[in-house]
């Protein structure tokens, strides 16, 4: 039974393997061409780009590795029942149980891969994210000096640059500033230029200063349109680019240890709530377990049917459906534990749920296994 072991489990990895390439390819280049328009748009090198989608990849790998589990567990059980080998295996007396232990060592492989990108490598990829994407909205010339086309510095705000001189002036500028609901405010202007006024990075307020314009102010609720020609007038940027950076700190971008060692400070350091910060910790671990719980029901579910020549169609969407469930009584329960801190235990609580479940699959099948085998023979021959 040992080879037994070592063939399913090389199996299972083979097949795991190529399921997480080809998901993770698939999710990672997605996540890529929205990074690559916004970015490029933003007037951004392809370096940045590339540097933004590596950082993605430490949080679509986690996302994945669960679903490729599921997806190996299902197919190399499918195969092997299509073979008869699993149906040997258990003619010869061996419960569904011990048919489990290599998917139960495959599915910790999972969850120990999946808690390590979770509690190391996802927070430190966020926080580099949001150190970039700090330093770029601190960056207006990258973000706003791109002569020729409408850029989106920040939702609600549009920028236009008909040409930049070459000593830095900007002809025929074009800004709106539609972010206050009860205002929209637009402004053009034959020459600007762009000046700070501080020299350090984290203290300076970008200032565009237009040279003989006009402003247009529409007051949403009386529709009244106020109009005003100006020589020279400066607009702050201080706020549009703030509105555009990341959060300084979130609990998502800090270590587990500190998140559980002391909640209070973080919840201080951050501003978010004590129920936020503890469903952050914790769920980093529950979602370690979840990943270990898809293998089991994914293979559980399938022991479940009898031969079908359309195929284990019926099994595969009732262990799809069980999936669903547990994915919506992780988003239940993570809403009440953001809500209410006290009440974190129950983070833990679809863990349980999909392991209970692949449980009382195996226990059900290992049941009707042994009916069908007392039926032909002798039930203490039959070795569950």
């Amino acid at each position: 039974m040992a080879r037994y072991d070592r063939y399913m489990l090389s199996q299972l990895l083979i097949l795991f393997g190529f399921f997480a390439l080809i998901l993770v390819g698939i999710f990672w280049i997605n996540s890529a061409v929205r990074l690559f328009d916004q970015l490029i748009g933003d007037g951004q090198s392809a370096g940045t780009v590339l540097r933004y989608t590596i950082l993605s990849l430490p949080r679509v790998v986690g996302t994945i590795l669960p679903i490729a589990g599921f997806a190996a567990a299902i197919y190399v059980t499918n195969r092997l029942t299509g073979e008869s080998e699993l149906v040997v295996l258990q003619s010869s007396g061996l419960s569904p149980w011990r048919l489990a232990r290599p998917v139960l060592v495959f599915g910790v492989m999972i969850a120990c891969a999946t808690a390590i990108i979770a509690h190391l490598l996802v927070p430190q990829a966020r926080q580099e994210l949001a150190e970039r994407q700090r330093a770029l909205t601190r960056d207006v010339a990258a973000r706003l000096l791109t002569e020729g086309q409408f850029l989106h510095p920040t939702p609600g705000v549009t920028f236009y640059i008909r040409e930049i001189g070459s000593d830095g002036t900007l002809n025929d500028v074009f800004l709106s500033d539609n972010r206050d609901s009860h205002r929209s405010e637009a402004f053009t202007a034959r020459r600007a230029y762009l000046v700070n006024t501080a020299e350090d990075d984290e203290t300076a307020r970008p200032q565009l200063v237009m040279i003989a314009g006009m402003a247009q102010s529409l007051n949403h609720a009386s529709g009244q349109l106020v109009t005003t020609r100006f020589d020279d007038f400066a607009y702050d940027l201080t706020q549009m680019i703030r509105d555009a950076g990341a959060p300084e700190h979130r609990a998502a971008y800090l270590p587990t240890g500190r998140l559980l060692s002391d909640p209070d400070a973080v919840t201080a350091l951050t501003g978010e709530s004590r129920g936020v910060v503890l469903e952050e910790a914790h769920g980093r671990t529950r979602d370690a377990l979840i990943s270990l719980a898809t293998a089991l029901i994914g293979f559980s579910a399938l022991l479940l049917g009898t031969y079908n020549q359309f195929g284990p169609w019926r099994q595969i969407s009732f262990a799809v459906l069980i999936l669903v469930l547990v994915k919506m009584s992780d988003n239940l329960t993570a809403g009440w534990v953001r809500d209410q801190a006290e009440l974190w235990p129950l983070t833990y609580l679809p863990a349980a749920l999909a392991l209970a479940i692949a449980a009382a699959l195996l226990a059900w099948t290992a049941r009707v296994h042994r009916r069908g085998a007392g039926a032909d023979t002798d039930p203490g021959a039959v070795l569950a």
